[in-house]
């Protein structure tokens, strides 16, 4: 692979809002990942939702209930597994 394109992000079909240009109800739904989260970056996967705040705020709510919540695998496994899988699956997200 050359350094060139190493350097280029994947191109996704998805618009995703960065922090910096989020304002209003998608702003809101970022700082209420963050809040719920204790991270302070918001990751892309979440970003990718910043078009509609409204059902942003579902795919969290889902998300910590299904992925997040304690179980036969704790939080961190939970998240070592789908970090492994992005990587294979060369998710951008």
């Amino acid at each position: 692979m050359s350094e060139k394109s190493e350097e280029q992000k994947p191109a996704t079909k998805i618009r995703v809002i960065e922090d910096a240009e989020a304002t209003g109800d998608t702003a809101a739904a970022y700082d209420y990942w963050r809040a719920g989260s204790g991270r302070k970056q918001v990751p892309g996967i979440i970003k990718c939702f910043g078009a509609r705040p409204d059902f942003l705020r579902q795919v969290i709510q889902f998300s910590n209930a299904v992925h997040f919540s304690e179980g036969h695998l704790s939080r961190r496994h939970k998240e070592m597994i789908a970090s492994r899988v992005s990587y294979l699956n060369h998710c951008p997200y």
